[in-house]
């Protein structure tokens, strides 16, 4: 794809696309995610009094915001090393006929590339499934408190014991009629956490995108790549050839012209 584009100048425009459009979505995925998971403990702690403590919940969530630095910038530096990978397969192809031509490890390197961008795209998949779940999470809520406006004396209930977010043991339920229930619902928090959670989940699904298209630029280059190494192997042996038949002619030549002297 890449090199049968001939890039212009040496540049690798699908690659150069596939890492904007990464950085995109990892970026959104991270940044709205994070915030996302901090409107979420401003909620526990505003409207279902859920307090702050050694082995409650709420741990689970500074782990999972370690989690997403870590993803931050370890795809940081994916993205630089697709870069110069795509700028290395573009060049040598181009001067594939030259001085510079590609050896077998610049050949490993780029089969690597491809299985660890499989591997991500699969991580991407997981990533994004496990994002759905707060968005769906949040949508039953909202759900819930457009229901309470509708159906008056509605006995409609919201307890976080049923996601997973506090210990069984406790009990933090907070049902319709309640003052909490009604500022929460009328709170920009729940709707703002609500739409970052969808935009982290957008970001996740942006990643995996640019991970399949990573692979689709990646499999073409290599593919081009052993082509062109094999037709550069033909090309030498049919020049060795002609070589050889050249000297045997002239080798001829000079033969004839001595016996003739």
């Amino acid at each position: 794809m890449e090199c049968c584009l001939k890039c212009l100048g040496g540049i690798p425009y699908p690659s150069l696309i596939a890492t904007i459009l990464l950085y995109a979505g990892v970026a959104l995925f991270c940044g709205c995610g994070h915030e996302a998971l901090s409107g979420t403990v401003t909620i526990l702690q505003n409207y279902f009094e859920v307090i702050r403590g050694p082995g409650d919940g709420l741990d689970v969530i500074d782990i999972i915001k370690y989690v997403i630095y870590g993803i931050a910038s370890a795809f940081f530096v994916y993205g630089i090393l697709l870069m110069v990978e795509g700028f290395f397969t573009s060049g040598a192809i181009k001067d594939l006929y030259g001085d510079f031509k590609i050896t077998t490890c610049g050949r490993c390197v780029s089969a690597w590339f491809i299985m660890l961008t499989y591997i991500f795209m699969l991580a991407w998949l997981g990533v994004t499934a496990f994002t759905s779940l707060p968005v769906f999470m949040y949508f039953n809520i909202w759900t819930i408190c457009q229901n309470t406006t509708i159906l008056e004396g509605a006995s409609l209930c919201l307890d976080p014991r049923q996601f997973g977010v506090v210990p069984i043991g406790e009990e933090k339920t907070v049902c319709a009629g309640s003052e909490k229930f009604y500022k929460m619902c009328e709170s920009n928090e729940l709707d703002m956490t609500f739409h970052l959670f969808v935009c982290a989940l957008a970001g996740a699904g942006a990643a995996v995108i640019a991970m399949i298209h990573y692979l689709m630029v990646l499999s073409a280059n290599w593919a081009y790549v052993k082509d062109a190494c094999k037709m550069q192997k033909y090309e030498d042996c049919k020049s060795k050839e002609e070589q050889e038949l050249h000297d045997i002619h002239s080798t001829r030549s000079k033969e004839r012209l001595n016996a003739y002297t």
